[in-house]
């Protein structure tokens, strides 16, 4: 039996706060970002970049339902905005871009499959995505072919890692606190054991 795709107020709820709280650690990893690359130079956006995905992975694990991973990483983005962030509107443009990649992925397996592979490709989905974006907006046609490699093959990376396993992690350490009892996450895991 298909589970609903009605949202419940919980888990409205549950998705407005994995994107606020994800909006600050997103505004602080900006920092990070500088002063990597202060040290390591111009790549080091695509090494970091994986983070940037991560509550797309992590709200799509526990909720389970189409648009999950798209409306947690444009509402994180918008956030971010009203926290104060100087990237203004192009924000949830790229939000909405990197959501977009990550839900592509899940709704390839028809929003079935959460398992650590797929999050990690919905990690390297949104690096893809984030990927397309930047290089329009930023002119990398301009670059040098072996840079371009190393900056693609880094964000994936990172899109895998940092967005998809790590999504992973924080889900399963969430999950063993019982506070996402009766979600579809939960639901998934008993009927498994059953």
């Amino acid at each position: 039996m298909s589970p609903s795709r009605a949202w419940t107020l919980r888990e409205i709820l549950i998705v407005a706060v994995l994107g606020a709280v994800f909006a600050v650690l997103y505004l602080a990893w900006v920092q990070v970002w500088l002063v990597a690359q202060a040290a390591f130079g111009a790549v080091t956006m695509d090494v970091v970049m994986g983070f940037w995905f991560i509550v797309s992975i992590i709200a799509a694990a526990i909720i389970r339902k189409p648009g999950s991973a798209f409306i947690s990483e444009v509402l994180a983005a918008a956030i971010e905005i009203l926290l104060g962030s100087p990237a203004g509107l192009m924000l949830v443009v790229s939000g909405a871009i990197q959501g977009a990649g990550a839900e592509a992925v899940f709704a390839a397996t028809r929003w079935r499959n959460y398992s650590l592979p797929v999050l990690m490709l919905a990690g390297i989905g949104a690096a893809i995505f984030s990927f397309a974006y930047t290089w329009v907006m930023f002119d990398y046609g301009s670059l040098a072919p072996g840079l371009l490699i190393a900056m693609f093959v880094l964000r994936c990376l990172s899109g895998a890692l940092l967005g998809g396993l790590l999504g992973h992690l924080i889900v399963e350490a969430l999950y063993k606190t019982g506070v996402l009892s009766g979600l579809a996450i939960d639901h998934a895991r008993r009927s498994a054991h059953a």
